[in-house]
């Protein structure tokens, strides 16, 4: 995978935008566990 974007600021923003992707995916298949007793 390479960065679309030519300037580091830009560059730096499209990785937060994967890294935010890429944790909501990842929230979505962690289980939500529950004290019981």
């Amino acid at each position: 995978q390479r960065l679309m974007a030519r300037n580091f600021d830009r560059q730096v923003a499209e990785l937060q935008v994967r890294i935010a992707v890429l944790n909501g995916y990842t929230a979505l298949g962690i289980p939500v566990t529950e004290a019981v007793g």
